[in-house]
């Protein structure tokens, strides 16, 4: 049985497979019958996937600040309703979390950065991912896998140039960090699997 109870968070842009692996990993905790908890950002809670829908509906046109507020309003309901519950109580899984907020809002949209930091950290105060794993995709890819999606957000949307400027965010913000792992999407979903899973393994 898993002696610690990590904060583990998939990162990525959109296309690079996160969803499938986190789903991969809780079928995994399932059948060990481990705890956890696993939610997806913006979501998790009632209130956090209602402004989900706000975030995500193809008719939306926020501002730019607007959006990075609902996002943080989001996080806010979720530490509130779920994640401080359970912070090194069970493992939680996150399907995005605040890697997200400074790849988009900063790296993509040019809100500044210590704004975005600030506010997570007045939002978390101490909690803090303890591992994340970091799917990167190419360009080829993610556009075939973005042009089959039959369910289209407003962030499946964006030129290709947009979703690079993200990605490099994300590479930037993994720099040199012991605690996360990236993961090539371009490779076989089998072989990454199993990569995922022997680290997980490790970290729980």
């Amino acid at each position: 049985m898993s002696k610690k109870k990590p904060l583990i968070v998939f990162e990525g842009i959109e296309g690079t497979g996160k969803t499938l692996h986190i789903n991969n990993i809780a079928k995994f905790f399932k059948k060990k019958g481990i705890e956890y908890i696993k939610i997806r950002e913006p979501g998790g809670s009632k209130n956090s996937e209602s402004i989900r829908k706000i975030i995500l509906n193809k008719k939306s046109n926020f501002n730019k600040l607007t959006d990075l507020f609902l996002y943080l309003a989001a996080r806010n309901e979720n530490k509130e309703e779920i994640i401080h519950k359970n912070y090194k109580k069970k493992i939680i899984l996150i399907d995005r979390f605040t890697d997200s907020t400074l790849a988009y809002q900063h790296y993509g949209m040019g809100i500044n950065k210590k704004l975005i930091i600030l506010l997570n950290k007045t939002i978390l105060k101490k909690i803090k991912p303890d591992f994340t794993f970091l799917y990167t995709i190419n360009r080829k890819n993610l556009l075939n896998r973005l042009r089959k999606r039959v369910n289209k957000n407003r962030y499946d949307k964006f030129k290709y140039e947009f979703y690079n400027k993200v990605q490099k965010g994300f590479i930037n913000l993994s720099k040199n960090k012991k605690k996360y792992l990236i993961i090539d999407s371009n490779n076989e979903i089998a072989e990454n699997k199993k990569i995922i899973l022997n680290k997980i393994k490790k970290i729980i």
